[in-house]
């Protein structure tokens, strides 16, 4: 294990005034001025910043009077405000637009950033102070959100090996660096893995089933990385690809989805040995802090609290939802034979497509047309936005974003600022997998700053002078990060710690997930969704066969879901002694172990590309979608029992949740807006995985 490697200085050259970083952006809202910043000056700051901040720690450590709530826990809130600005900036970067020197770069500051870290967690004459502050909270005068940012702080500090003796700080460093090192490799690996992955193809008509939109874009996709004439099927993060929907071509469907599943798992970018060496070291950090695994110290910090109870649920989820996947595969199997074709695992999504079909009168991708990128943005996602909450969305041409793909709104509530809100829809070079949303800056009364948000998707590209056209599962994630969008623009805290999507993993998804009920609801539904060239409403009764058709393919997808989730768990439900030499064989034995493997339904992430858990901060923690679908399914009742898409009903919801962020505890806020506990009733009905009520 390679030695830790030393904090930045305290007292460093101060910062260039001329970095563009190096103070509160004069732009609106204080957006970066991206089209000044270079990488260059991204390092720089981020290594004034960690010094700046331990500047800063140093004087607090410093001051003569006792611990208190404002000289302690305030002032740590308020340092480290130039590393937060570098580090919004940079980070965000490196998932958006990498490049050679910005990977350099990351490789050079993963491990000094994840130094820096402990040097503040760790230190022994902070931790007292804290804990001073700590013991004497109840008498303190303390509001209910000062008072629950003590205690978090002394939670966020015990978890981090702040109680750890000098040589169980000194091995905590360097497990800590290690692990920053190796998470950075896994990434930067998987992103040129997939590129290198993606499926060339030289005869157009193997691509017989796309629409001519999507053959010319596989054409721009092939042309930009110099395959002129040819065309290039590139990967999206999960192990399913929309391709295989479509494609007539069964060897061409083995391919893509063979393409997809190898992706990192051989050769100079492989990325098995990286996640186990990284669970051997987190089973190893996780014995040192006093946990006997991993997945026991993250569900501590989260409101599952054990491991015992995301057991209880995912057990509970496993027998159900396998029967029904093998019963899709009984149905999709005599269809694949009247083809004279044995079922395989690359032709799941096309048989069941073909039964969707001709069972409920849903083609998927003849819906397409309906469903423009900037109509669904529009009238339906900001449509749904301002009904439900009075939000309004400005566009600023004037503003510049990170990238030419990226758009400037400024957001109001009730003709009142609230901050802005920039969209990355596109999929391009340099960009990891998936869909997410982040922040440039959050919202907090203490600093007086107003969220800056933004979204990022890979909805592949139409050709020149063509519409986008989402398909009805990138429509839905759409409006599923929006809702992530929601909750950073809606925070109304005093402490940056809490603000926005601060909260815990596996609460996190929830109102994201909530968001996505609007997607189909009829209001909503009706005002965007009209044919690109036509102007045609989408057919009610297209409407009500999608309705109809929901619950086909949830035994694949719950099973898909299940064997990512419980695979995580495997990983890091290993003690420190064990170490894993093969990595496949060891998946293999998980899903096997979990009752999950099943040919034909692969896991919707295998470990060398399981981003979330191993490049990402999910570890132990995929779990938190299905765990979170529970909150979300039972809200999503909620609104509909008090009228739906009722303003009243996005008041409640704003005010008592959204709003809030980290600064409650946050089953206590689902409870003041549902006014009980969570049940699972809806979840397991949504899921069809229980009797419909």
């Amino acid at each position: 294990m390679s030695t830790a490697a030393p904090a930045p200085s305290p007292d460093p050259t101060p910062l260039s005034a001329s970095n563009p970083l190096a103070a509160p952006s004069a732009l609106p809202y204080e957006l970066p001025p991206f089209a000044d910043i270079s990488l260059e000056h991204c390092r720089e700051a981020l290594l004034a910043g960690m010094a700046e901040q331990r500047a800063e720690v140093a004087a607090l450590l410093a001051d003569p009077a006792d611990p208190t709530f404002d000289n302690t826990v305030v002032a740590l809130e308020r340092s480290g405000q130039l590393l937060g600005r570098a580090e919004a900036v940079f980070w965000n970067l490196a998932s958006s637009m990498a490049s050679d020197r910005l990977r350099e770069i990351e490789r050079e500051v993963a491990p000094l950033s994840a130094a820096h870290s402990d040097a503040l967690r760790l230190d022994p004459a902070l931790f007292a102070r804290i804990d001073a502050v700590h013991t004497g909270r109840h008498e303190a005068g303390l509001d209910a959100e000062s008072l629950r940012l003590v205690e978090r702080y002394h939670l966020d500090f015990v978890l981090a090996g702040a109680g750890l003796d000098d040589a169980g700080r000194e091995q905590l460093r360097d497990l800590n660096q290690r692990l920053s090192e190796l998470s950075t490799t896994f990434g930067q690996n998987l992103v040129v893995a997939t590129e290198a992955a993606a499926v060339l193809v030289t005869d157009e008509t193997e691509l017989d089933g796309l629409s001519p939109a999507e053959v010319q874009a596989a054409a721009g996709a092939a042309a930009e990385r110099g395959h002129e004439g040819g065309y290039l099927l590139t990967l999206v993060l999960p192990s399913g690809q929309p391709a295989l929907a479509k494609l007539r071509n069964r060897e061409l469907r083995r391919r893509l989805h063979e393409a997809s599943l190898s992706r990192a798992s051989a050769g100079e970018h492989d990325n098995g040995p990286i996640a186990a060496e990284m669970a051997h070291l987190r089973a190893v950090r996780a014995r040192l802090l006093g946990f006997t695994t991993h997945a026991d110290l993250i569900a501590a910090d989260q409101t599952a609290e054990t491991s015992a109870a995301v057991d209880e649920l995912l057990g509970a989820l496993v027998p159900p939802a396998m029967a029904n996947a093998r019963a899709e595969a009984a149905v999709l199997a005599e269809v694949a034979a009247a083809d004279g074709v044995e079922l395989a695992a690359w032709d799941w999504a096309f048989y069941s497509e073909r039964v969707r079909a001709e069972r409920y009168a849903v083609d998927s991708a003849a819906l397409r047309p309906w469903f423009e990128l900037d109509r669904v943005l529009v009238d339906g996602v900001f449509r749904a936005a301002e009904l439900l909450y009075g939000l309004t969305f400005t566009p600023r041409p004037d503003l510049q974003g990170y990238h030419p793909d990226v758009r400037v709104w400024e957001v109001f509530a009730d003709e009142q600022p609230v901050g802005l809100y920039l969209g990355d829809f596109f999929a391009r070079e340099g960009k990891r997998g998936g869909a997410w949303m982040s922040s440039f800056v959050h919202q907090s009364g203490l600093l007086g700053t107003r969220p800056v948000v933004f979204n990022c998707l890979n909805v592949t590209r139409a050709a020149a002078g063509q519409p986008t056209l989402l398909t009805l599962d990138e429509v839905t994630t759409l409006f599923h990060e929006f809702g992530h969008a929601l909750h950073g623009l809606s925070s109304a805290v005093t402490y940056p710690r809490f603000s926005g999507t601060s909260v815990p993993r596996d609460f996190v998804e929830f109102p994201s997930q909530v968001n996505e009920m609007w997607a189909l609801w009829p209001e909503v539904l009706a005002h965007y969704a009209k044919h690109v060239e036509t102007g045609e409403p989408l057919a009610q009764e297209t409407v009500a066969a999608i309705e109809a058709a929901a619950l086909w393919g949830e035994g694949f997808a719950t099973v898909e879901y299940l064997g990512a989730t419980l695979l995580d768990q495997a990983w890091h439900r290993i003690g420190p002694d064990t170490r894993v030499t093969d990595p496949q064989a060891f998946e293999a034995q998980a899903l096997a172990d979990a009752g999950v493997a099943f040919d034909l339904v692969p896991p919707r992430y295998r470990t060398t590309y399981f981003q979330h858990v191993f490049a990402g901060g999910y570890s132990a923690g995929y779990y938190s979608y299905i765990w979170s679908e529970v909150l979300d399914a039972d809200t999503v009742e909620w609104f509909k029992e008090n009228g739906g898409l009722r303003r009243a009903n996005g008041d409640v919801f704003r005010d008592r949740l959204l709003s809030r962020g980290g600064s409650v505890d946050p089953l206590g806020a689902f409870a003041a807006v549902r006014g009980r506990a969570a049940d699972t009733g809806p979840l397991l009905r949504r899921r069809g995985l229980a009797p419909a009520a």
